[in-house]
């Protein structure tokens, strides 16, 4: 009887721990200079499963608002789930989560000045991100630097922002992630669009029907301008609208997975 106790007791404990283990998050924090933006920088590191077992080399997304992505605990309104995610899937790749500014994050996501909002400092933040970041996350990681490698991903602000960097740095970001953009904040990124240089970037979009008004609308117009102006962004644009789908990190939870899919296959 003895014996039967012991043996239950071990395997409820075994079960505990393995519970645990499966509900633990598996990322990393590193801080880096961002003389861009006259600040320090937290950076949230995700490895793929099999990082340290190996010697490949992996491409890398960079995501914006690093709070929202991992940790409930930190996240405004709900995490993304990416590195729950990215293990089910078993998605080789490394993800580079940069957290926001707080209150200089409407600066830092914007490329243009809205007349009510202000905002408009994104030049700095991506330039943080290509010459910086980038560089030092090429130099410690095994990672596959060119374009066609390199993805940048990020909802709301955070899609408006990497659909304007995949546009200004082609030799930089080869795939953009853009959930929910924020076309609304100002005209001139349907200027720049028209005014961009050709690329071979592939762009994931993708909102919720029951998003604002005019969010649909907004995210048509700017894959019909690319369409028109770069002929071969027909066949690289993917354009998604989620039945009942709104505007909060649940919908962009639950779509990340196929959007990676997508990108990187």
């Amino acid at each position: 009887m003895k014996v039967i106790f012991s043996v239950v007791v071990v395997l409820l404990i075994l079960f505990i721990l393995s519970q645990r283990a499966f509900g633990q998050k598996r990322y990393t924090t590193i801080e880096i200079e961002a003389p861009q933006l006259k600040t320090n920088k937290k950076i949230w590191m995700y490895l793929p499963l099999n990082y340290e077992k190996s010697t490949k080399k992996y491409p890398v997304i960079y995501m914006h608002d690093a709070q929202n992505l991992f940790d409930a605990k930190t996240s405004y309104a709900g995490e993304w789930k990416v590195d729950e995610t990215l293990d089910s899937l078993k998605i080789d790749v490394i993800v580079v989560g940069i957290e926001h500014g707080n209150d200089k994050r409407m600066d830092e996501l914007t490329p243009f000045k809205n007349e009510k909002y202000g905002g408009g400092n994104a030049d700095a933040y991506l330039e943080f991100i290509v010459s910086t970041l980038k560089p030092h996350i090429d130099l410690k990681y095994r990672t596959k630097p060119k374009a066609k490698h390199t993805t940048i991903f990020g909802s709301s602000l955070g899609g408006l922002v990497s659909f304007y960097a995949t546009l200004k740095y082609p030799e930089t970001f080869g795939n953009a992630g853009i959930f929910s953009p924020s076309f609304w904040f100002t005209n001139d990124i349907y200027e720049y669009a028209k005014t961009a240089k050709k690329s071979k970037a592939k762009f994931y979009f993708l909102c919720g029907d029951s998003e604002s008004e005019d969010m649909v609308s907004d995210m048509e117009r700017m894959t019909k301008l690319l369409t028109e102006n770069h002929c071969n962004y027909k066949k690289l644009t993917q354009q998604v609208v989620v039945k009942d789908g709104r505007h909060n990190e649940k919908m962009w939870s639950e779509q990340f997975g196929n959007a990676v899919l997508w990108l990187l296959k």
